[in-house]
C-alpha cells in the first residue's frame, strides 16, 4: 500500500496530491510539467513536502504534522531517475553492489561475493555477462537494467521508475518490459512509475493515476480507465 497525501511547492510551482494504492505496480500518467516527478522525488526523501503525509506499508516515511521525515538511505525505496545515473568510474560490478545496504569494502572484491541476492538480481535481468563491463561500454539497454539491478539491490518495499523506457526505442521497449513484469510478479516489489506511454501502462500497472497541473485529477484501475475512453 502506497499512500500519499502532500502539497508541496518549488518556486511557482505548488503540488497537491492525494491518492492511495493497493497493488503490484501503478503509473503516473500525465504531460510533462505536471508533477510526476516530483511525487516520486517526495517519496524517495528528495524534495520535503511543505505538509501532508506519505506512507509505505504503513510505515510512515513522511508527516508534517508528526514531524516524521525518514532520510533517502532510510527510506528502503529503490529510485531509478531517467537519466539511471550510474557511476562511470565503475564497472557493473561495483556500481550494482553500491546499491546493497552498506557498501562494504569487502563485498567489492569477487572472491568475496557470496551475496545471494547479487546472484538472483543478476539472473532476472540476465546480466551476468556484463560484471565486468565498463558503464561507458553499456547499451542503452544494458544501462537500465543495470540500473534496476542497483535498486534492486537495496532491498527495496518500493521501486520508483521515472520513465524507465523513455530513452529507448520500440523494440528494445519491449524487450525491456518483461524484466520489469518479472521485478512486479517474481520479486513481488511493488512498482510506481512515470510514463508518457498508453501502452507501457497497459502492459505493466493495475491502476493509473493520473496528474495534471500539479493535481491528481483520478485514480483509476487500468480496466476501468480503458473501458471509459
Amino acid at each position: 500500500m502506497i499512500a500519499v497525501d502532500i502539497e508541496l511547492r518549488q518556486g511557482a510551482f505548488t503540488l497537491i496530491a492525494a491518492f492511495a494504492l493497493d497493488g503490484r505496480a501503478a503509473a503516473l500518467f500525465g504531460a510533462s510539467g505536471a508533477g510526476k516527478t516530483t511525487i516520486l522525488d517526495a517519496i524517495a526523501g528528495l524534495r520535503t513536502p511543505a505538509r501532508g503525509t506519505i506512507a509505505v506499508d504503513g510505515r510512515q516515511l513522511f508527516s508534517s504534522a508528526s514531524g516524521v521525515n525518514v532520510p533517502p538511505h532510510l527510506r528502503h525505496v529503490g529510485y531509478v531517475p531517467q537519466d539511471v545515473a550510474l557511476f562511470p568510474h565503475m564497472n557493473v560490478r561495483r556500481n550494482l553492489l553500491y546499491g546493497s545496504h552498506p557498501p562494504s569494502r569487502s563485498a567489492l572484491r569477487r572472491d568475496k561475493l557470496l551475496l545471494p541476492e547479487f546472484d538472483r538480481v543478476l539472473s532476472m535481468l540476465e546480466i551476468d555477462g556484463l560484471v565486468d563491463r565498463r558503464v561507458t561500454d553499456l547499451s542503452g539497454g544494458e544501462r537500465q537494467r543495470v540500473a534496476l539491478g542497483r535498486a534492486l539491490m537495496s532491498g527495496p518495499s518500493l521501486l520508483l521508475l521515472d520513465e524507465p523506457l523513455a530513452a529507448v526505442d520500440v523494440p528494445l521497449r519491449r524487450r525491456i518490459l518483461p524484466y520489469l513484469r518479472r521485478i512486479r510478479d517474481e520479486m513481488r516489489i511493488p512498482i510506481l512509475y512515470v510514463s508518457h506511454d498508453r501502452e507501457e501502462v497497459e502492459e505493466l500497472a493495475d491502476h493509473v493515476v493520473r496528474i495534471d497541473g500539479g493535481r491528481v485529477i483520478a485514480v483509476d484501475s487500468v480496466g476501468s480507465r480503458n473501458e471509459s475512453d
